[in-house]
């Protein structure tokens, strides 16, 4: 009974939740993502690929968020959500970036993110596929697990990650986050998308 009431509790919605807006939000995420990395070019200093990235956002009426718009490149991939990046690094020819946005549109939260590579180096394009998959000889970052999502602002109902409920998260409601790195190679690759039924991620 108590934990049935904290579910109830954490997965609680605002007066905004509208379940068709919430998959259009998503979907808006996960187009803004495919641009932003379409935009990135070897050579491009990070700085420089945050800035472009808000821009594409702006474009689409998705600047604000709710958290910062993230663009690693390189051996800022090992960093983890709100760590600083190293100042300065271009991305590669052979190289591995990724992405992690959190916009806001009308008034329903969208957050994802995924990895990326240019070049043709195996290692960082099988850790950019494998962020997706279960750990395969990576190390796995647990210190990030996931969060809820909602209608805006999700952090009024609650602020604390995934990996603290004691219950099986409800669809749409929860975002699993995945940061995998290289167990001895400065890179490492992050996915993130809403808690969804397999058929939500056909490619």
């Amino acid at each position: 009974m108590e934990a049935n009431i904290r579910q109830s509790a954490l997965e609680g919605v605002g007066p905004a939740f509208d379940p068709r807006q919430l998959m259009a939000v998503r979907d808006k995420t996960r187009q803004a993502i495919v641009l932003i990395a379409a935009a990135m070019q070897p050579g491009m200093l990070e700085e420089d690929a945050v800035e472009q990235a808000k821009d594409i956002l702006a474009e689409r009426g998705m600047l604000r968020g709710w958290h910062d718009v993230y663009v690693r490149f390189g051996r800022n991939t090992l960093k983890t959500f709100g760590a600083a990046s190293d100042p300065g690094v271009r991305l590669g020819d052979d190289d591995i970036f990724f992405i992690d946005i959190g916009p806001v549109w009308k008034q329903w939260e969208g957050d994802g993110g995924d990895s990326f590579v240019t070049g043709a180096d195996p290692e960082m394009a099988r850790c950019a596929a494998d962020a997706r998959a279960t750990a395969r000889g990576w190390e796995l970052n647990l210190d990030l697990s996931g969060h809820r999502l909602a209608d805006f602002p999700h952090a009024a109902i609650h602020e604390g990650p995934l990996a603290e409920v004691d219950f099986t998260p409800a669809r749409m409601l929860w975002v699993l986050e995945i940061h995998i790195r290289h167990p001895s190679r400065p890179f490492g690759a992050f996915f993130e998308d809403m808690l969804l039924e397999d058929a939500c991620f056909a490619e």
